[in-house]
Parts: C-alpha cells; structure tokens; sequence
C-alpha cells in the first residue's frame, strides 16, 4: 500500500520527479561556474515561458507575496494613483499591499464568481489619471479567470501599467506577455511552475523598467528594491557571478530543471492540457450536481476548482474521507463561505491518473457523505473529455 498521499491543493502541487532530485543534490557554492551558468539559463527560459523576449526577469528568494510586493513597490509612489480588480480573497490583499506605498487605492470588486465588467473598469479610467492597473488572472479563492488581453487593452488606451498576478495561472493559463502588453506577470515557484515553495518570480517589460527608472523617490523597500537585484539578474543572465542576498541554489537549480521540462512540452501544448484537465474537471462535478464559485464557464479557470459542497455534505466529513482515499484537498478561503465549498489544484505536473484517483475519491466522499448520485458517473464524464482528441 502506496504510504505517500496525492497532493491535489492549488499550492504546493505535485513535482516531477527530475525536479525534486535537483532539490535533493548537495548545496554548491552561489558564485560556483556551474551554478552561474543554471542560474543563467533559468533567467533565459523564464522569458520563453512567460512569452516576454525582451523582459527582464527577477528570481528572488521568497513567496509570492514577495513578488506582489516587488511590482508594487518599485512602480508605484506615494500619491499615485492605483486600480485594483478584485475577484476574491488575493484581489484585496493586493489592494490592501499597495495601500502601504500610496494613499490613493481604488477596488473594483467582481461579483462573487465572475470578473469585473469591462465597460465598469473603463467607467474608472476615465475619472482618473491612475499609473497602474492590477488583477488577480487567477484567484487562488474563487478559481475565478479573468481575461489578461481586454485588461490590456483598456490599460494601453489609457496609458497604465497593467500587472498581472499570476501566482495561479503562469505556466498553467495561457500568458502572452510580450504579445498581449502586459507589464508585470509574476508568481510563486509551488504552483504551475512546478518548485517546491521559495521563489519568488517576476517578469518585469521594458516600459515598466522605464518607469521603475524614472522614479523620484527612493524604493522604501529595501529587499524588493530592483536596484539590488538588476544588477545581480543581469550578471547572472551574462553568466557572471554577483551577490546581494544568497540566492535558494537548490531551488534555482530545480527551477532550472522545471523550465527545461515545461519547454519540452511546449507552451501551446502545455495551455491545451491544462485547459483539458480543467474542463474535465468541472464536467465531472456537474455530473455529480456540484455547483461551482466561477458563474460560467468562461470565467473558471484551469488550473484550480472551487466546487460548493453539496445539501447535506458535511465538509470537514468530506475531506477527511477524500484524506483516507489518498488524496488531500483544500478547503475553502473566503471568510463569509468558507464552510460550503473547498478547493482542488489540476495544475503543472498533474496527469490523467491523478485527475481520475482525485475524481474518484470525491465521488467516494460525496456518497459516503449522503450525497445520492450513480456511481462512477463523474469518473465517466471525466474520462470523456480526457479522451477527446
């Protein structure tokens, strides 16, 4: 009997097994040739995967709060103006982040499930003259998807940088940010990226770099200031070593590993797998009567579900049942409903295997709850989709 659990949360995800081994190699030296030329090449591939070739690309030791952090602090100055978008729990952390470097913060907040109307965001834009514009592209909450290129739009029309928190979409949803004029995408090494957690990751576009430069007041941040970490980017980028802070060399050197792999597949295939998982996903909770936070399904996401329980299912019953099946999930994060739904990552390394053994023991779950539905009915419909050409 398999002693190891299945870890189907939006974060940390299951890893390939190539990356963990990198995890596990005995720690080199920062400033080691070998570890330079990684280090290097996993600044390289982070433009392929996030489609930015002229980007430049910042790997920092810590969580993704780091690098919403990183955006904000070094773009944004006492007295700019900024929008945020907000379709859940991380919406208003963002908004509550940027509130300690300007007094002037405005949230736009999506009715629960779905995004914030364009025609609402350009309401907005026009009574003021924001520097910046941010949104959550997936909420690790609500499993709610927003659409990067009608944001972009409105933000080139009306001159304002546009950031994207991709903590739960980069390497999962599609992103074209090069293409689409985004000119912050960042997120955290544990999720779609497929690295333990630890790294804080961000490509940042040539227009932001610009008015990062032109700043008039120093960046009161001092750990996320891009003056002291652009200069050791770009040594490690021309395969020079340099030093600011000690770099996590176990996990640059996995993420190193991970971008190889997630090129390997490649970005158009990767987009479509996840897309299927997801669309798979949801299907089977449908079969079984589940309801989901995202209103339709243009706007649920494929890296991540929230289904609601159930009538009659008790939740903390629920997972602890999926639990003994093998496999872990998460609970529910927005404070006013976090009792009546719970939460399933599909993301990076999950293949068909996993989705199905997830599927099946929820199905369990809910039967074993009182839930009344035929059985292996959510298993058939995820298997539909999966073998679709």
């Amino acid at each position: 009997m398999k002693a190891r659990k299945l870890l189907m949360i939006p974060g940390p995800i299951e890893f390939e097994p190539e990356v963990m081994q990198a995890m596990g190699t005995p720690t080199t030296s920062h400033v080691a040739p070998d570890f330079v030329q990684s280090f290097g090449h996993a600044l390289d591939m982070m433009k392929e995967v996030w489609m930015a070739p002229k980007g430049q690309p910042f790997v920092v030791a810590g969580s993704g709060t780091l690098a919403m952090d990183m955006a904000a602090a070094n773009l944004v100055e006492d007295g700019d103006s900024v929008l945020v978008l907000s379709t859940g729990y991380f919406g208003e952390r963002y908004a509550d982040l940027l509130r300690r470097y300007t007094g002037d913060v405005d949230v736009l907040r999506a009715e629960q499930g779905d995004v914030v109307e364009v025609e609402r965001i350009e309401e907005q834009l026009k009574k003021k003259n924001y520097k910046l514009l941010t949104f959550t592209h997936v909420d690790t909450s609500t499993a709610v998807l927003n659409d990067p290129r009608a944001i972009r739009r409105l933000g080139q029309k009306y001159g304002v940088l546009t950031v994207l928190d991709g903590v739960c979409s980069v390497a999962g949803e599609e992103i074209r940010q090069e293409e689409w004029g985004i000119d912050v995408a960042f997120t955290a090494s544990q999720k779609a990226i497929g690295v333990p957690p630890g790294l804080a990751l961000l490509v940042a576009s040539p227009k932001a770099m610009d008015v990062w430069k032109s700043r008039k007041t120093p960046v009161p941040n001092y750990y996320a200031d891009w003056k002291n970490w652009l200069p050791i980017m770009e040594a490690y980028g021309n395969r020079q070593p340099a030093y600011f802070g000690t770099p996590a060399v176990n996990l640059v050197q996995a993420l190193e590993v991970s971008l190889k792999l997630i090129l390997q597949e490649g970005m158009e295939n990767r987009f479509q797998r996840h897309r299927k998982t997801g669309k798979a996903f949801r299907e089977a909770m449908k079969a079984g009567g589940l309801t989901m936070i995202p209103s339709r399904d243009e706007v649920a996401a494929n890296t991540l579900s929230a289904p609601y329980y159930p009538d009659g299912v008790d939740g903390k019953k629920f997972l602890g049942q999926v639990n003994k099946e093998g496999i872990i999930l998460a609970g529910g994060l927005l404070a006013d409903i976090k009792t009546q739904y719970f939460r399933v990552g599909h993301m990076g390394a999950v293949n068909r295997s996993d989705l199905l053994a997830t599927v099946g023991a929820i199905e369990t779950g809910l039967r074993q709850g009182g839930h009344s539905m035929e059985a292996g009915l959510m298993l058939k419909h995820a298997q539909q989709v999966l073998d679709q050409e």
